[in-house]
């Protein structure tokens, strides 16, 4: 199976102009908790990825305004990224190896195209595969090199 088959397609996204209190409103109202952070809507090219967990640990926690800040000053850079043809299998490794629970999709351009979940994977995947990505994804690890989704 590829990452085409389970990931959502036309994701909603923001730009890093957007602010922190817009970001929330499309998190709640697309029943998600990351957004996909682009250039611009035109050419939807990824730059950053935002999570309600950025949002916590990067503006609420610090004692800074969220009201007053926009999803670039809070937003995940270092990204682990796949493709819509990559292998479920490659896509879990990807998963397991960055710690992460969504991954953005990008095309051959990287505009973002989609977004793959270990939801996904669990209500359509292959059961023994996602029970991995969950056991492997849940590990404590004490520090995080790239966005937790």
């Amino acid at each position: 199976m590829k990452v085409r088959e389970l990931m959502s397609t036309d994701p909603v996204c923001c730009t890093p102009s957007t602010s922190l209190k817009e970001v929330a409103g499309m998190m709640l109202r697309n029943d998600c908790g990351a957004i996909p952070v682009v250039d611009n809507e035109e050419s939807m090219r990824l730059v950053g990825i935002i999570t309600d967990r950025d949002i916590t640990c990067r503006s609420v926690a610090q004692g800074k305004n969220p009201q007053q800040q926009t999803a670039g000053e809070c937003m995940t850079t270092a990204l682990a990224t796949v493709t819509p043809d990559t292998s479920l299998q490659e896509c879990c490794a990807v998963m397991e190896n960055n710690m992460v629970r969504r991954i953005p999709v990008i095309d051959k351009e990287g505009r973002c195209c989609g977004v793959i979940a270990q939801a996904d994977l669990a209500l359509q995947g292959p059961e023994k595969l996602a029970a991995e990505v969950v056991r492997e994804v849940s590990q404590p690890n004490g520090e995080t090199s790239v966005a937790t989704f």
